[in-house]
């Protein structure tokens, strides 16, 4: 329970639903808006969580549930992951404190879980289609009520955003758009949109000006009707000078803004105006990503998302060993040392894929695409087929976005583009719209192209060497989130479709692909404690298999399990049980993995554990076979 994190006697702990909104005056709900940023830090700094993004929108979230009347009307979160604020005014404070914890709230909208959350949103771009979606629905029904997306411009540099306000342009329909322009979506935003935006509300000169003429009008007497009206026109006509605006205009929208995202009164007065307008409206609101927070303002993209920290020093709490992102990144940095023909491209993720020290050392030879997965990839094509060698860090989450420009544009032209598939596997924290579970399967129907996994840290760089600089067509090499360990064996030198053999023995053959290779070990300690003897398989290559190491192994054993991160469902484990099938062997296999649905959110350790990928999990899956 969360009561101890605001005042008994605050206006926060009257808050049950936006209902409670409707009675406090513009001075309570600044006051409001404090308690919550308040609330925020000190429980974020507790679990962890998109911090800098949610305390941009504190005041944009009470103004629009003070205007609007959910759960009748609909609220879509591009991305989602700033709906901190949005859960905590309907009704799921006194449970914060199980934001995103195993069995808790998610971090992200969930139908499921609220019936204020109207859409599931985890990836960027989305809302404007649902919206309007929603809203044709609406009008087919005969209903009557307000669909609104709020949208960050980072998302606008996604392709799905601009079809989307295409289509809406030309529809007609009553839809409401919010633009929360904080000049940010996880690193600072980048490409022409952005330059855009700043040209819009980067004008101060404007905004003095027309404060001044506001407070002649506010001065005028009623009766200079005439005097009044050419005041407004003068205001019109600098606004459309200064403030270029036409973009969303011209594509049929009626455009408010901007306007200061911090101004609960003026925001309020706003969508009270636009929300009765027919067809549909964008209202352009300037927000600072981290407001209130001196750490997060400081630093936006540190504090995007981020594990507990200390609020007096804005530190991470705890800090392991080096991660795989940041072993992917220096390694990449000494190659590009020694070739100059290396290119890094980077969908506005250069800090999570460990790709800032390759920004700053070889600024000439990064491109961040922003929020355009497709375009990153297919940029990479035009960039190998040129005779450079790009490297492509996406989150697994995230390269499905691009399945058609890997399978078209890379893949049936065997271009050498290398994938840096970074987060694969269980994610953890940001449940099931994060989890990598996924890739495998759908990059195992992609012609030509090679999957590694490495099991430790030290096979990663070995695999990027490989991966950069001796392979010549397409190659992803996927690795989980945080800090690996290194085993015996992992220092073996690296051979095309070639696994390892790390422990010989008789009873079962237990080949653990990737980051579960030290949970297979670890089980494999467990079974020979109960009398069974392991042999253990690192594949290192998930294609093509090595069928020569496991049939020769299955052929011992006569017992195989396949042990992967990802859905059981195609992929790996489905092509090694294939491959004994067809060798016609008297071996039993069993695939464990992931089930083929959303995992949700929690600690991947206790994730592993619920769905018997933890070493005891592992064990008792063999024991149970054994035993049958």
């Amino acid at each position: 329970m969360n009561e101890n994190l605001y005042r008994a006697d605050g206006y926060l702990a009257r808050i049950e639903s936006p209902r409670d909104l409707k009675s406090l005056s513009f001075e309570e709900l600044e006051q409001l808006a404090d308690e919550i940023r308040s609330f925020l830090i000190k429980s974020v700094s507790k679990t962890g969580g998109h911090i800098a993004s949610n305390l941009g929108v504190v005041e944009l979230t009470i103004a629009l549930h003070k205007v609007l009347n959910a759960p009748l009307d609909k609220i879509i979160w591009d991305v989602g992951h700033q709906t901190y604020v949005h859960k905590i005014l309907t009704g799921r404070k006194d449970v914060f404190d199980t934001l995103r914890q195993i069995h808790g709230i998610s971090g992200f909208p969930k139908t499921q879980e609220s019936p204020y959350d109207a859409f599931n949103t985890g990836h960027s771009s989305t809302s404007i289609s649902a919206a309007l979606g929603m809203a044709r629905a609406r009008d087919l029904k005969g209903e009557k009520y307000t669909v609104a997306a709020v949208i960050g411009d980072g998302s606008l540099t996604g392709g799905m955003a601009f079809e989307a306000l295409n289509d809406a342009g030309i529809s007609g329909t009553k839809l409401l758009i919010i633009l929360n322009d904080n000049g940010m979506s996880i690193a600072p935003n980048v490409g022409g949109l952005s330059r855009y935006l700043s040209r819009i509300r980067v004008r101060p000169f404007y905004y003095k000006t027309r404060e001044s003429l506001q407070a002649l009008v506010d001065s005028m007497p009623r009766s200079s009707k005439r005097l009044r009206k050419f005041v407004h026109k003068l205001k019109a006509a600098m606004k459309s000078m200064f403030v270029p605006a036409m973009f969303f205009e011209d594509l049929g929208f009626r455009y408010f803004g901007p306007i200061d995202g911090h101004n609960i009164r003026e925001m309020a007065a706003i969508f009270e105006q636009v929300k009765t307008m027919k067809g549909p409206v964008l209202v352009h609101v300037t927000t600072t990503k981290g407001k209130g927070y001196k750490f997060a303002e400081e630093h936006p993209d540190r504090f995007h998302g981020i594990a507990p920290f200390e609020i007096e020093t804005g530190q991470v709490l705890q800090s392991g060993s080096e991660n795989y992102s940041s072993v992917f990144g220096n390694r990449l940095c000494d190659l590009a040392q020694k070739e100059n023909n290396i290119v890094a491209i980077s969908a506005a993720m250069s800090d999570g894929t460990g790709l800032r020290p390759f920004r700053e050392s070889f600024p000439k030879r990064f491109f961040d695409v922003g929020i355009a997965e497709q375009h990153a990839v297919t940029l990479a094509a035009g960039f190998a087929i040129a005779g450079t060698k790009p490297v492509v860090a996406i989150y697994s989450t995230f390269l499905q976005r691009a399945y058609d420009q890997i399978l078209h544009d890379v893949a049936l032209q065997k271009l050498h583009v290398v994938f840096a598939v970074d987060r694969a596997g269980v994610a953890g924290a940001d449940g099931e719209t994060h989890q990598g579970i996924y890739d495998v399967s759908f990059l195992y129907t992609i012609p030509h192209l090679a999957i590694l996994a490495p099991a430790s840290p030290n096979e990663l760089k070995e695999m990027l060497d490989y991966a950069v600089m001796e392979h010549t067509g397409p190659i992803a090499i996927r690795y989980p989130r945080g800090s690996g360990v290194e085993f015996d064996g992992s220092d073996m030198p690296l051979r095309y479709g070639k696994g390892v053999l790390i422990k010989e023995g008789r009873d079962v053959t237990l080949i653990g692909a990737g980051s579960m290779l030290q949970n297979t070990l670890e089980a494999a300690e467990l079974l020979e404690k109960e009398g069974v003897s392991c042999e253990v398989i690192n594949p290192r290559f998930l294609r093509p298999v090595d069928d020569e190491l496991i049939l020769g192994s299955a052929r011992k054993t006569g017992y195989v399990v396949i042990v992967q991160d990802v859905i059981q469902n195609g992929g790996f484990g489905s092509t090694v049980a294939g491959i004994i099938n067809d060798g016609q062997m008297n071996a039993h296999t069993m695939v464990l993995g992931l089930p083929d649905r959303g995992i949700e959110h929690g600690k991947r350790s206790l994730i592993y554990k619920e769905y018997g990928l933890d070493a005891n999990g592992i064990k008792m899956s063999v024991l149970s076979e054994c035993r049958d």
